[in-house]
């Protein structure tokens, strides 16, 4: 009979041994080695078992002959869940969703798995929780469930020979982390079990069509726990962004290989779990009854479409060696970088006073759009000079001082006359032909012409 044959293999230079140790002694890393299995089945391969996915013989074809007729998505029953994934959800796809615990991983999947039940078989596996406690969760949350079928299990061989018999067509394990296979001897979470896990999973729903969903822990830092080899396994990672006590959910995706990447969807936990924001510029901006210094919106792109928001900064005076430079979601680094750009070309030295800059409602800002936004809002606190609420700013600075043209500038200024602001700066390159109606748009070129036209 075919055996398996396990062996341990170093992450850092790859070098395999029979036995594990606490050294690799290739490369003297220490902890590094991990164990694997590897098959030892003839190149002709078992009973049963296929060379494929497909279960079929692979086949070579040229592009030409390949049909690109772009595959049926079934819609989730959430609109924003569906301008995550692209569109809805691809047969055979497994989607990977991290987050902090308690921000609403489980929440989502069970309100999704619900809706999908009433038109076809949906599975719910759940190795962290007992089949009382996800009961009591959809009734809390007054969902159907008539005809969600539910199982408590760890072992990824249990699993599948359930999947196989009932066969669903849309199935959530929460979470990889605490599935573990017979295969291998080391403890459920650990590197190789949540890898071989995986991989299993996934060759599953490429052989049956099943759209699988994966819950993954993450770690102190933000990122999936286990190997960076389980993202690029799976079709789609989505993180869920926001604070666990806060009110508003974002769930962004980095990885997509059906649709957009970045793209973001919003959603608000209510009572009866998350619901989803439809126009979330409307959450986002704040709305004070005057002008108060030291903020200012600005439009990001986030995948496919302009949200509007508010950048806060506090300007004050140090008395530290090292002036502070704190952000919630921007980038620290390019802070300290915009405010040199702003004492070398604007004549404003920050170098005795700490500064800190927050972006409202909890968003993440990872385009380079919000430079200008981010130097006016500094410069309004530092001048205690309140900026119109009536402004909208975006453009990219550079390190000789000039202000660079951002993708979709046309799409940022008719989100904001949408929402009724009457005077836009951006850059140059940015300015229409046409203004929208009822807005003043001023172009600029470089940064000292910014803060004049801001601060005029």
């Amino acid at each position: 009979m075919a055996k398996n044959k396990r062996i341990y293999g170093c992450t850092e230079c790859g070098a395999t041994f029979s036995k594990w140790a606490g050294q690799c002694a290739e490369c003297q890393a220490w902890n590094t080695l991990v164990e694997t299995v590897v098959d030892t089945t003839p190149t002709g391969g078992s009973p049963g078992r296929t060379s494929n996915w497909a279960g079929e013989q692979a086949q070579v074809r040229t592009l030409a002959e390949v049909s690109t007729e772009e595959m049926p998505r079934q819609p989730s029953g959430s609109s924003e869940l569906d301008r995550v994934l692209g569109g809805g959800l691809v047969a055979g796809s497994v989607v990977l969703i991290g987050g902090d615990p308690g921000i609403g991983k489980s929440t989502i999947l069970l309100q999704t798995l619900c809706r999908l039940a009433q038109t076809m078989p949906a599975l719910y596996v759940t190795g962290e929780e007992s089949q009382q406690q996800v009961a009591m969760r959809a009734r809390r949350l007054a969902l159907p469930e008539d005809k969600l079928m539910v199982m408590t299990e760890t072992c990824i061989e249990s699993i599948i020979a359930t999947a196989r018999r009932e066969k669903p067509k849309v199935m959530v394990v929460d979470s990889i982390q605490t599935i573990f296979t017979e295969q291998l001897q080391s403890a459920p979470g650990g590197v190789a079990q949540v890898r071989e896990s995986a991989a299993l999973l996934v060759r599953y729903a490429k052989q049956s069509g099943t759209a699988i969903f994966l819950v993954g822990h993450v770690t102190k830092e933000g990122s999936l726990a286990g190997p960076r080899v389980l993202e690029h396994m799976v079709d789609t990672v989505l993180y869920f962004e926001g604070e666990s006590d806060g009110r508003l959910r974002m769930l962004r995706a980095v990885k997509n290989r059906f649709g957009a990447i970045n793209e973001l969807g919003v959603f608000a936990m209510t009572d009866k779990g998350l619901k989803e924001v439809s126009n979330p510029s409307a959450i986002f901006l704040s709305r004070y009854d005057a002008p108060i210094p030291g903020s200012v919106v600005m439009s990001t792109w986030e995948g496919s479409r302009p949200m509007l928001v508010e950048v806060q900064a506090l300007v004050d005076t140090s008395h530290l060696g090292n002036p502070r430079r704190v952000t919630l979601g921007l980038d620290q680094n390019r802070l300290a970088m915009l405010l040199a750009v702003l004492h070398r070309h604007g004549g404003v030295p920050t170098y005795d006073q700490d500064v800190f800059v927050n972006v409202v409602g909890g968003v993440k800002v990872l385009e380079t759009a919000s430079d200008l936004a981010l130097l006016a809002a500094v410069m309004s606190s530092l001048r205690n000079r309140p900026l119109p609420m009536d402004l909208m700013v975006f453009g990219e600075l550079g390190l000789s001082g000039e202000v660079r043209p951002v993708p979709s500038g046309q799409e940022r200024l008719k989100e904001a006359a949408k929402h009724g602001f009457t005077k836009a700066i951006v850059p140059k390159a940015n300015a229409p032909k046409e203004s929208p109606a009822g807005m003043e748009v001023i172009a600029v070129t470089r940064l000292d012409e910014a803060l004049d036209a801001i601060f005029d």
